[in-house]
């Protein structure tokens, strides 16, 4: 049985890094490993601070916002000097591993000198529909507008993920980060 502390941290706005988060865990979990999945927020990122102190190992998931993490996981990155750090996130706009590597890069660039990067995975997630509604009102202002159609494509395509597949594809990268097989 592995005896690493495993730290399971996520920011989540709209479920999708969550849903991910509870694969991890269960993942895990078939492993003998019990991690819990431990939601990030502004209001308690003293909590999530707390749950990486003893923490050999820290599972960080976030949600995708402007090309890089949430601000909550920002906040934390600094407190995982000494730790193993495997990153996984969801990202609405996307699709193609290229951007995704991109993200995962820039977040990775954030962490501390001390900090052990073992990998990361992301996958893309389901929009809310308010994101829909401004982009339709994009095309109206530019009738036949490639690329704001090419934006609403996207949006109807993420609309299904993440899927199980995608939570299973990166339950594996996080098992193989680990050496856990």
């Amino acid at each position: 049985m592995d005896k690493r502390n495993v730290a399971l941290l996520y920011n989540s706005r709209g479920g999708n890094t969550k849903m991910v988060a509870e694969a991890l865990r269960d993942a895990l979990a078939q492993h003998g490993i019990e991690a819990e999945a431990c939601e990030i927020t502004a209001a308690d990122l003293d909590g999530a601070r707390s749950a990486i102190k003893p923490a050999d190992v820290v599972l960080l998931g976030f949600w995708c916002d402007k090309g890089t993490c949430s601000e909550e996981v920002s906040a934390l990155l600094p407190e995982l000097s000494g730790k193993q750090v495997f990153l996984f996130g969801t990202a609405g706009f996307g699709g193609a591993p290229e951007y995704f590597e991109r993200i995962l890069a820039g977040v990775k660039a954030k962490l501390p000198e001390g900090a052990a990067y073992l990998g990361g995975a992301m996958c893309q997630g389901k929009m809310g529909p308010a994101i829909r509604k401004r982009y339709e009102a994009m095309l109206a202002e530019k009738p036949g507008d490639q690329r704001v159609q090419a934006m609403i494509d996207n949006f109807d395509a993420a609309a299904s993920h993440p899927d199980a597949s995608d939570a299973q594809r990166i339950a594996d990268a996080m098992l193989d980060a680990l050496d856990i097989r």
